[in-house]
């Protein structure tokens, strides 16, 4: 039944000591909140970090919450925060690099995953070049799946602005990545 509840009655619920609620929340944004996570971070172990703090975080905070955003927006803070937090004790314990890295590839497939490597590395580069702004719509809209409105309310713009900023970004993106 908590599956099919929307975020605004799960959040009411929760912070009015529903456990089910808040464990229904978690379970439903836990894998946005990891692909965001890594997505700023870049290395999978520190973005499961941050992802866990995130949702620690929503736990803890979650009477905190006054919906006046959305419910995404706001949990979107705490994952940029937990993020922030990880990265900053990632740079405080900095350790030197192994000089040969002998570890087996975890996907099986070293000539596939130097090809899933180039396309990303390409992808970087080709969003490098546009606009941050529309680069920042274009993979919050295409990669984490967020709404317009949830980007609009995230990044405090019009939605309009964002729409217009997601197709120019994208046009951008398609000319480099077709030259």
């Amino acid at each position: 039944m908590y599956e099919r509840l929307s975020d605004p009655i799960l959040v009411k619920r929760a912070k009015d000591g529903d456990a089910r609620a808040l464990d229904a929340l978690c379970e439903r944004h836990a894998p946005r909140v990891e692909r965001l996570a890594h997505h700023l971070l870049g290395d999978q172990e520190d973005a499961r970090d941050a992802a866990q703090d995130a949702l620690a975080k929503l736990c803890v905070k979650l009477t905190q919450f006054r919906g006046e955003s959305s419910f995404s927006t706001w949990l979107h803070r705490l994952i940029v925060n937990a993020c922030r937090d990880v990265a900053q004790r990632q740079l405080a314990r900095r350790c030197e690099p192994l000089e040969e890295d002998r570890r087996e590839a975890r996907d099986g497939d070293p000539a596939r995953a130097a090809e899933v490597s180039e396309l990303r590395a390409e992808l970087g580069a080709c969003l490098a070049q546009i606009a941050p702004a529309q680069a920042k719509v274009v993979v919050l809209k295409d990669a984490f799946d967020f709404s317009f409105e949830e980007i609009a309310g995230a990044e405090g713009m019009p939605v309009g602005t964002v729409k217009c900023y997601a197709h120019r970004g994208r046009n951008g993106l398609r000319a480099r990545l077709s030259a």
